[in-house]
């Protein structure tokens, strides 16, 4: 059976009223490509129920993070800071496309890429990147679920934080709490446990520029952080899995000790991985040719636009 030219664009009250006042422009430009070529667009509340039934409705699906459940859905996400968005087959950002690519920095202009980043220096982090010095902690900024072993990570928050204060034993360290995250007693006690253990850790909530300003590097699960500070040009190592794995130590394929020897002596090419991960590997919302980038997106996911 023929898929029908029907898109409908599942999403949360707050978005739902945004896109249905044409104010989120992401969906703005999916909408008007898709309309161009003769769809019918319905935004529809996000629910569980909903998104089940999407599977029995002819046409196409787009969910808002929320993973696609059958052939003809897609998944959108925000690629860490706007304008830049994208359209995948998973909502695993490990199994994004970029993801799966292999980075050629000799691939990358060098030029183009350190304007790109110096601007974008500038407006995400407020001056903050402007004096950076690598004298100070190691930098864990944790997430949630800190006393899960998820099956994308290679150890426990908790656990993670332990190693890092084993490994570094006489090195500052700051682990911070997400100040989005609402964290349980038993996850306070086990941080607070782990700062009398070792006296080295510090623990916070927040403050991520100021951390990567002057960390020696960072060390998390797959917080977006770890991105962040390739701005600041502070390496990662990584215990999860993400789409921004090519320039950090991977725990996952290290191991735990060589990832740590590693990070500690990479000198990747920060901007050129950025300018890559970001302009050559994400549709931007804002640019003149976003609906082309949607189109030719939608295309490579086996989607009949035309």
């Amino acid at each position: 059976m023929s898929v029908a030219k029907i898109l409908r664009i599942y999403l949360d009250p707050e978005p739902l009223q945004r896109a249905r006042l044409g104010k989120f422009n992401f969906v703005n430009q999916i909408v008007s490509a898709l309309e161009k070529r003769g769809f019918r667009v319905e935004y529809r509340k996000n629910s569980n129920l909903e998104r089940l039934a999407s599977a029995a409705r002819n046409g196409y699906s787009i969910f808002l993070m929320d993973d696609p459940l059958h052939d003809n859905a897609l998944t959108m996400r925000r690629s860490y800071f706007y304008p830049f968005w994208r359209i995948e087959a998973s909502a695993k950002r490990w199994e994004f496309e970029v993801a799966q690519k292999d980075f050629d920095p000799n691939k990358v202009d060098p030029d183009a890429a350190r304007d790109w980043a110096d601007n974008w220096r500038r407006w995400l982090f407020k001056g903050a990147a402007s004096q950076i010095t690598s004298d100070g902690p190691i930098y864990v900024p944790l997430q949630g679920r800190l006393l899960h072993h998820r099956s994308f990570q290679s150890a426990s928050p908790v656990e993670m934080v332990a190693h890092v204060a084993t490994y570094f034993p006489k090195a500052p360290i700051l682990a911070t709490l997400h100040p989005a995250e609402v964290y349980t007693q038993a996850e306070h006690k086990a941080l607070n446990d782990l700062a009398a253990r070792y006296p080295n850790i510090t623990l916070a909530t927040g403050q991520m520029n100021e951390a990567l300003a002057t960390c020696r590097v960072v060390v998390t699960q797959n917080s977006s952080a770890a991105l962040f500070g390739f701005f600041f040009g502070k390496p990662a190592a990584l215990f999860g899995q993400i789409d921004f794995h090519h320039i950090a130590a991977n725990v996952h394929t290290l191991g735990v000790q060589e990832a740590f020897d590693t990070v500690q002596n990479m000198t990747p090419e920060f901007d050129r991985y950025l300018y890559w991960f970001t302009m050559q590997n994400a549709i931007q919302a804002d640019a003149d040719d976003c609906e082309d980038q949607i189109l030719r997106t939608l295309r490579k996911r086996g989607w009949q636009v035309d």
